[in-house]
């Protein structure tokens, strides 16, 4: 009895319990459910609060677009009422100017019928005179006519040779106008001839088996080397020669080399060409540089700044009037040392200011200015003393001369880049230039002798005082200048000076 009593009692016990567990896990479970609708409710609530935000702010927004629309139409009517005001104006002076003009054809057609009848008058007037002078001077119509044109036209010509010593005194007053005209003239003459020697190079190749491999497939290779490069690259019939074309020498040269690297290694793809191509951008740069300090030492000039010694060496691959600009440059610091030194002036500063007179003409950047001046400024941004800044900036007169160093680097630079054979012109070239000058000059009567001096930049010629008047000299002096011009080709201009000089000899016995 007792084990079952243990045992009935463990099955109540047991199923308390049980009923305990459920009775619990079901208030769980409510509580749960219950839980879960707040949350649902919560979440619906907060999405509806979005939504009405959404549609609030898509209103606003579609609102504002309405505004602006409605803004803009508002601009466009104005501005079209606006030219509808313009051209409604135009018309009517339009209208106004055609009414003027059909009352001063009217005008004119009436003065020109009164003209015309007033004309015959004239010409039958004329001829009545005619016949009169001719019966009182015997003299044919035919003979006074002429000796009447022979009087006009010396008459025409003295007033243009009054004209035109008025004209050249004008021009002298605006020297630096003339000049420029001058100067534009010059390049225009001469800019075919220096384009083509100055932009081109010649790439010499092996076979022509080398330009299809340059070229690559559907021309990959030769676009990524133009783009790399900035050169462009002409491959045509011409045997065993690539041609490269650019305005910039250095951009020619970087194209040259790296051409020559590629082709002799054999590999040519894009990938390699640029990589071939900044290292050779890096190597030249290096020999520039270099170049520029070696030319320092050369001519012992000291203390220069590093970006000018760069500037120095750029010069190698610059030409002016077909003359290297590194070697003008070298020889017009030499000839200012030997004449500073003849004159007892600072021989260094002197040199120093030939060397760097042309550093304006190969700035990283071309701003419109002279190259003197802008030479000036970049000596003056690296540190130059005053006496190298006025030489620089005043070696074409764009500046006032305020020390002695100015004239004397000024006439190095005319005696380098004057003197025969320094810009690119044969000797036998510059010899018949010079004696055309001189004949032309000598064809006229009344010319004694003719000399032309300055590397043909000035003729001189000596008339006969009893042969030539002055008037006469002034019309001379015009008329072989006009003859130079249209019938010779010369570098820059050429300076005509005629010389009458009167004697008067002589002798005591």
């Amino acid at each position: 009895m007792d084990v079952l009593g243990i045992i009935i009692g463990l099955i109540v016990g047991g199923g308390g319990a049980f009923a305990a567990q459920q009775w619990v896990v079901g208030n769980k479970v409510k509580q749960r459910i219950a839980d879960a609708e707040n949350e649902a409710e919560r979440i619906k609530k907060e999405r509806a609060l979005q939504a009405k935000e959404n549609f609030l702010k898509l209103k606003e927004e579609h609102e504002n677009n309405i505004k602006e629309r409605e803004r803009r139409m508002q601009s466009n009517e104005d501005r079209i009422r606006g030219k509808e005001k313009s051209i409604n104006q135009k018309l009517e002076e339009l209208t106004r100017k055609e009414k003027d003009l059909e009352r001063t054809q009217g005008e004119l057609t009436q003065k020109n019928s009164s003209l015309e009848g007033r004309m015959q008058e004239l010409d039958k007037i004329q001829q009545k005179r005619v016949a009169e002078l001719a019966k009182i001077s015997s003299l044919q119509p035919e003979d006074a006519k002429k000796m009447l044109m022979d009087a006009l036209v010396d008459e025409a010509r003295t007033a243009a040779m009054v004209q035109i010593k008025e004209i050249s005194e004008e021009a002298k007053l605006n020297a630096n106008r003339e000049a420029r005209r001058i100067v534009i003239q010059t390049i225009q003459r001469v800019a075919t001839e220096q384009a083509i020697e100055n932009a081109v190079s010649v790439f010499n190749i092996e076979s022509d088996e080398v330009k299809g491999r340059i070229i690559g497939r559907e021309g990959r290779n030769i676009r990524a080397l133009e783009a790399a490069t900035g050169v462009e690259i002409i491959v045509d019939d011409t045997p065993e020669a690539i041609i490269l074309s650019c305005f910039d020498p250095i951009r020619r040269e970087i194209a040259r080399l790296s051409l020559h690297q590629l082709v002799s290694d054999g590999r040519i793809h894009p990938a390699r060409i640029e990589e071939v191509v900044a290292k050779t951008k890096k190597n030249l740069d290096e020999e520039i540089a270099e170049t520029g300090r070696r030319t320092c030492i050369d001519l012992e000039i000291h203390g220069l700044h590093p970006e000018l010694m760069r500037m120095v060496g750029r010069m190698k691959y610059r030409s002016s009037y077909g003359q290297n600009l590194l070697q003008h440059s070298r020889e017009v610091a030499n000839l200012c040392a030997i004449m500073a030194a003849e004159l007892g002036l600072n021989v260094k500063v002197a040199k120093r200011a030939g060397l760097l007179h042309d550093i304006g003409k190969v700035p990283d950047e071309e701003p419109e200015l002279p190259h003197a001046i802008l030479g000036m400024k970049i000596a003056e941004k690296y540190g130059e003393k005053p006496d190298v800044l006025n030489a620089i900036g005043a070696h074409h007169d764009e500046i006032e001369m305020k020390t002695l160093i100015s004239p004397i680097v000024q006439v190095c630079d005319a005696i380098s880049g004057a003197r025969p054979g320094a810009r690119r012109e044969i000797v036998e070239a510059y010899i018949k230039r010079i004696k055309e000058l001189e004949n032309l000059a000598l064809s006229y009567d009344g010319v004694g002798s003719a000399y032309a001096i300055q590397a043909g930049r000035e003729l001189r010629v000596l008339v006969e005082a009893e042969k030539v008047t002055d008037q006469r000299a002034e019309e001379l002096s015009f008329t072989i200048s006009q003859r130079i011009q249209t019938e010779m080709t010369y570098p820059g201009q050429v300076k005509v000076t005629v010389i009458r000089e009167k004697r008067s000899v002589n002798y005591a016995k």
